[in-house]
């Protein structure tokens, strides 16, 4: 079954970037190959990706420093690490920064197409979920959301989402006032309720709880046990 779909590989070991590239390329995938953060950065200015594989430990620039500046600068891009480190900080630190998945070496390189086709596809299943015909914006308080552009707007600033910070805050945007059970948040959005994910969502929610702070009528609370509400208090 041929994929199409576009990644970047960013892997200083120069055996496994050529195997992976090559294995990927075999199961239909259009690979670009990077040996460092900084050729990353260069590639990405040029090309448009569906996904990128980051190593951690990279000379130069490692993993974590190149995903700050991928959230920066092309927030719509998923990416992955693939790493040797599994630490549970580490593994913390990685979804905390924005990633979609964490994957720990030695690869299995059938594993990691499974893993990237479900990834993939989770991506797409998101972009077409819950969009009607036309654009839905909201008010949040006296916030404008714009899950689309990944923006959040207080007062004229632009707040930039990444791709999964988007997505937890536009499933709670769009239940406002509702609770919204772990279980429920964790299958739509990651495809599976686990304690990573469970430990990455509560990152997540720590994010976009400073980012909604600056107005004292919206509260994203934590039921323990239960879930999420975003709660807006009407002054109307």
């Amino acid at each position: 079954m041929e994929q199409f779909a576009s990644i970047l590989l960013v892997e200083d070991d120069q055996a496994l970037g050529y195997l992976l590239k090559e294995y990927l390329g075999m199961k239909g995938f259009t690979v670009t190959w990077a040996k460092h953060g900084t050729e990353a950065l260069d590639i990405l200015g040029d090309k448009g990706f569906d996904l990128a594989i980051l190593d951690v430990m990279m000379p130069e620039m490692d993993g974590f420093t190149l995903a700050g500046h991928i959230k920066e600068r092309y927030a719509e891009l998923p990416f992955i690490f693939l790493t040797a480190r599994s630490l549970k900080i580490d593994v913390l630190k990685g979804f905390s920064l924005g990633a979609i998945d964490y994957l720990k070496k030695p690869v299995d390189e059938e594993e990691l197409v499974v893993r990237i086709q479900n990834l993939l596809q989770l991506v797409q299943r998101h972009k077409r979920a819950d969009v009607p015909a036309e654009v839905v914006h909201y008010r949040i308080g006296k916030y404008q959301y714009e899950p689309e552009n990944l923006r959040l707007l207080w007062e004229g600033e632009e707040m930039r989402l990444t791709t999964r910070e988007n997505e937890v805050l536009h499933f709670l945007a769009a239940r406002m006032n509702k609770v919204c059970r772990h279980k429920e948040i964790l299958t739509a959005i990651w495809g599976k309720n686990d304690y990573f994910n469970r430990k990455s969502l509560n990152v997540f929610v720590t994010r976009l709880r400073k980012y909604l702070e600056r107005d004292p009528d919206v509260k994203l609370e934590n039921l323990h046990n239960e879930g999420f509400v975003l709660k807006v208090v009407s002054r109307e």
